[in-house]
C-alpha cells in the first residue's frame, strides 16, 4: 500500500502522461511525410493564406498573357 509521498511508480506514471499530452506526434495522412499532425493547430490561416496567393499568382500570369 502506498501512502505518504509519491512513489517511484506514480512519478513514471506522471512523466508518460506529461509526454503524451504534449502533442500528437505523427501524420495527418499517414504515409505523406507533410504536414505534422499538429499543423492545424499551428498556422490556422494556412489555408486562406494559400489560397490568397494563388489568386495573386493567377491573375499576375493571366495580366502577363494579354
Amino acid at each position: 500500500m502506498d501512502k505518504g509521498f509519491g512513489t517511484k511508480k506514480n512519478y513514471e506514471k506522471e512523466i508518460e502522461k506529461s509526454t503524451l499530452s504534449r502533442g500528437t506526434e505523427g501524420r495527418l495522412i499517414s504515409w505523406s511525410p507533410w504536414p505534422p499532425a499538429n499543423f492545424k493547430t499551428r498556422y490556422p490561416a494556412f489555408p486562406f493564406v494559400l489560397t490568397i496567393l494563388i489568386i495573386v499568382i493567377g491573375q499576375w500570369y493571366l495580366s502577363l498573357t494579354r
